[in-house]
């Protein structure tokens, strides 16, 4: 079962039909969306400040996301994937944005509605990254435009394999062990 932990008086808020991996860990002061997922080794530590996740949202295995103390919080919009291995640190991520694996976004740093951060990238701290735009490298740069609708269809199209995914762990004689957490 999944670490649910609370820490300064803050618990975890986890919406419905989420699935959360056994060693997923969710901590203080996160609020999560509908039908998102978070993966094997992956944790979400709201310790310090506030990480507030949509829905439709998956958070692949061994991502970390995490904030700076009364100084950056995590905003995660709709239908966001965040690949395998991902940090996260403070940024702001809009709808059907995708963070490839590996990469690193750093604290106050932006990912506009529809953005492709590629495998790899590092986005410095307070980079902006419009909507519909395509970064990579270390440190990111503007690589391309990606048509909107591509962009869009693409990443409901990821969002819905995860939750297929995530269905696979949640159903027969495995549901008893991955029921909603809600307080």
């Amino acid at each position: 079962m999944a670490i649910i932990r609370s820490v300064r008086g803050f618990r975890p808020k986890i919406g419905k039909d989420c699935f959360l991996a056994d060693n997923a860990c969710i901590i203080g002061d996160v609020v999560m969306g509908d039908e998102c997922s978070v993966w094997f080794g992956t944790v979400l530590r709201g310790d310090v400040n506030s990480i507030r996740i949509g829905n439709g949202v998956n958070i692949q295995d061994g991502s970390v996301l995490h904030t700076l103390y009364q100084k950056s919080t995590i905003e995660i919009g709709d239908h966001v994937s965040i690949g395998h291995n991902v940090v996260i640190h403070g940024a702001h991520i809009r709808d059907y944005a995708l963070i490839g694996m590996g990469a690193v976004v750093m604290d106050d740093a932006e990912v506009g509605e529809g953005a492709l951060v590629a495998a790899g990238s590092v986005v410095l701290s307070r980079t902006k990254i419009g909507p519909h735009e395509m970064w990579a490298g270390a440190p990111a740069k503007f690589v391309k435009m990606v048509e909107p609708e591509k962009a869009k269809e693409m990443n409901q199209k990821i969002a819905r394999n995860y939750l297929m995914y995530s269905r696979w762990y949640t159903e027969g004689e495995e549901a008893e062990r991955y029921k909603n957490y809600e307080d």
